[in-house]
């Protein structure tokens, strides 16, 4: 198994959900010493909570891009679309 990769913020969101996916499947196994398992648990939280961070942040940025680009986009469709159901 590979070893801890350091803090979770230098990690991309891909390495970090690859990590916790690995230690899941070390946890559910259950061959893990007390010990070992308290420390894997901890470093799939710090985990959990880097990869929600990253994800409550993409979520933010989507919300931005929906409210600038697309929502007025679709406004201006709908704005030149009337004239020429008039005509």
């Amino acid at each position: 198994m590979s070893k801890p990769s350091g803090e979770p913020s230098k990690l991309s969101f891909e390495q970090a959900l690859a990590e916790l996916e690995k230690i899941v499947a070390r946890m559910e196994s259950g061959e893990l010493p007390l010990e070992q398992a308290l420390a894997t648990h901890k470093r799939g939280l710090e985990l959990a909570r880097f990869c929600q961070q990253k994800l409550e942040a993409a979520q933010q940025q989507v919300k931005v891009l929906e409210g600038e680009v697309l929502k007025p986009l679709t406004k201006a469709t709908e704005a030149a679309a009337e004239p020429d159901e008039g005509n």
